[in-house]
């Protein structure tokens, strides 16, 4: 069983950046597509970018060209680069492999950014 632990979130200003950090413990992710998703209040987690095992990439629509996701399969780690930073970002932030077959969700880290 993989355990996930999200980090780097916090308080920014729009126009500003931040860079997540997602540490899997338990077992290795290098061969698992990874995404990172977010959950706004009232509103259905999404998924905003997503990283396959050879390193392909995929943003939604609404971070395409301001979001960057990576990884580090030495460190067992994902990453997430969120530049541009608007107040619709705010949201909880978590990573995961594919929702149906979800690993026990991190508690998330929590990015807010005040206009």
């Amino acid at each position: 069983q993989v355990q996930l632990v999200e980090s780097g979130g916090g308080l920014v200003q729009s126009g500003g950046s931040l860079r997540l950090s997602c540490a899997a413990s338990g077992n290795s992710i290098r061969l698992f597509w990874m995404g990172w998703y977010r959950q706004a209040p009232g509103k259905q987690r999404e998924l905003v970018a997503s990283i396959s095992s050879g390193g392909s990439t995929n943003y939604a629509d609404s971070v395409k060209d301001r979001f960057t996701i990576s990884r580090d399969n030495a460190k067992n780690e994902v990453y997430l680069q969120m530049n541009s930073l608007k107040p619709e970002d705010t949201a909880i932030y978590y990573c995961n492999r594919g929702v149906i077959l979800a690993w026990p969700w991190g508690q998330g880290t929590q990015v807010t950014v005040s206009s």
